[in-house]
Order: structure tokens, then C-alpha cells, then sequence
């Protein structure tokens, strides 16, 4: 009954106040970058909805996974980016504005991309008893329910009370990452034994795809002359997912698929900081650089 409540309501809830909690940060102007900046957002969304889910393939393929760990790396891989890149971008001094954009995007588009790549790799890897017969529309609606709409909810009140806005979202922010630790905690805590077992092969893969996917994504941002700036928005964004979607959409049909995405957020955050520290000396140069220029 405690594993039913923790993710049928507590997880889901908990992503949802994330949600929200991001929608607090956007208005439709940074939906009009996708004019202002569409080569920088293209880029990003192909890496994000075609690049990240095929890594995930071929890196469990590579690892020799279970059929179920597997797909629950591939769901993980095919899931958007996370508010902490917004933050990881901004304390690099990368390009903030193509952060949040890319993840306010990819978190709507994530009702289509995660139930795809779901669908495609449990048949991939022989695992449709896992996925069940569960219809896809169940779990598109589920996303939208924990997803878009909470974005909308977060967006409406900002235009609504933005001084309220202004002073409730750090607030706000707090409570859904206090939430979310519990709740991955108690998630992880109930499936120990069993992430226990696999630990030993998905850290290696989870691993694999988090600097897989950040530098694939970083390479193909310069290759199309990208600034640093942009360059580290779009390689963030594939390192640092949204594992708390992965993990609810993965407890609502196997506890299994949700162990990648927890193994994965320990060390995202790892590399993410490292990244990030990084490109914000290599960043803070090219400003400076920038700033000496007559």
C-alpha cells in the first residue's frame, strides 16, 4: 500500500509542483526565441528527441542489459531536460534563455517523444510484458497531466500575480526539490535490494550515457558554430534529464524501469557541477575577451 501511494500520488505530485515551479519561470516571449534563436533551439531538440534516445539504445546494447533496465535507460534517455540545467546553464554563464527554452519545449513535446521511444525500445529489446498492454494514450495523458499542464498553471500565474510570482518562487523551488529528495529516497529506498542487484550494470551504462550525451552534444553544437555559450545550454540540457518524469513514468508500469533513472541522477549531478565549472572559466574569458574588443 506505501509503494502504491509513493508512486501513484507522492511521485507524481511532486513532479507536477517541479513543473509548476518552472512554469514560474517562462512567458511566451521565451517560446519566440524559437524564431529569434532557431538554429540554437534545432539543434538542441534534435539532440534532445532523436540523439539522447538512440545513445541510450546503443549504450545498453553495449552494456549487455536486461531487457528491463534497458528500456528504462531508453526512458531516461528519451526524457527532457531538468530545471537544474536551467541552473547548471546559468552559474556557467551559458545561454540561460536557450536553456529554459529548450526545456519548457522538450517537457511539452515529452507527451509524444517518451511514449514513442517507450513503445519502440520495449519492442527493441523484447520487453512488452513490461510495458504490458498498457495504451499508449494513458500515458501520454499521464505526462500532460504532470507535465504541460502544470507548466500552464505555473505560466498563468505568473502573468497573473507577477509580484506574487516574484517573491513566492524561490519558496516555491525549495519545496518542490525537498519533495522531489524525499520522494526519490523513499522510491529508492523501497527498491534497494533490487537496485542493489543491477547497480554494478547500469552505473557503468548510466555513466556511459550521461558523457556520451554531453559530449556528442557539445561537439555537434560547435561543429554548427555555435558560441560557448549556446554550446554549453544544449550539452547541459542532454547531461542533466528530467529524472523525476523517467522514474514516475517508469513506477506506473514496472518498479524495474525506474532504476536508470535513479542511478543516473547520482552521477548527472556529479558531472553536470563539473561541466558547468568548467565552461563557466571558459565562458567568463570569452566575456571578458569580448569586452576588450573596440
Amino acid at each position: 500500500m506505501e509503494d502504491s501511494i509513493l508512486t501513484a500520488v507522492l511521485l507524481p505530485a511532486a513532479l507536477a509542483l517541479i513543473m509548476v515551479s518552472l512554469g514560474l519561470e517562462l512567458t511566451r516571449a521565451d517560446f519566440a526565441r524559437i524564431v529569434q534563436q532557431p538554429r540554437g533551439v534545432a539543434i538542441g531538440l534534435v539532440n534532445l528527441a532523436i540523439i539522447s534516445p538512440l545513445l541510450a539504445v546503443a549504450i545498453a546494447e553495449l552494456f549487455g542489459l536486461s531487457p528491463g533496465l534497458a528500456v528504462g535507460l531508453v526512458l531516461l534517455g528519451a526524457s527532457p531536460g531538468g530545471t537544474m540545467a536551467n541552473l547548471l546553464t546559468h552559474f556557467a554563464r551559458g545561454d540561460t534563455a536557450l536553456s529554459v527554452t529548450m526545456t519548457a519545449i522538450s517537457s511539452l513535446a515529452a507527451a509524444i517523444t517518451v511514449p514513442l521511444f517507450l513503445s519502440l525500445a520495449s519492442n527493441h529489446f523484447d520487453a512488452q510484458s513490461l510495458v504490458g498492454d498498457v495504451a499508449m494514450g494513458g500515458i501520454v495523458l499521464r505526462i500532460l497531466l504532470v507535465t504541460v499542464v502544470p507548466v500552464a498553471v505555473g505560466m498563468t500565474i505568473r502573468a497573473r500575480w507577477p509580484e506574487w510570482t516574484h517573491a513566492a518562487r524561490p519558496f516555491v523551488s525549495k519545496i518542490a526539490l525537498g519533495l522531489f529528495l524525499l520522494v526519490v529516497v523513499g522510491a529508492v529506498t523501497a527498491e534497494h535490494e533490487k537496485a542493489i542487484d543491477n547497480l554494478a550494470d547500469v552505473a557503468g551504462a548510466a555513466l556511459a550515457l550521461n558523457v556520451a550525451a554531453m559530449t556528442v552534444s557539445f561537439t555537434i553544437s560547435k561543429l554548427a558554430r555555435l558560441d560557448d555559450r549556446s554550446a554549453t545550454a544544449i550539452s547541459l540540457e542532454l547531461g542533466v534529464h528530467n529524472a523525476t518524469l523517467a522514474i514516475a513514468v517508469g513506477a506506473s508500469l514496472a518498479t524495474v524501469l525506474t532504476i536508470p533513472a535513479a542511478v543516473y541522477a547520482l552521477f548527472m549531478f556529479i558531472t553536470g557541477c563539473g561541466f558547468a565549472r568548467l565552461m563557466y572559466t571558459r565562458n567568463m574569458r570569452a566575456e571578458a575577451a569580448a569586452a576588450a574588443t573596440p
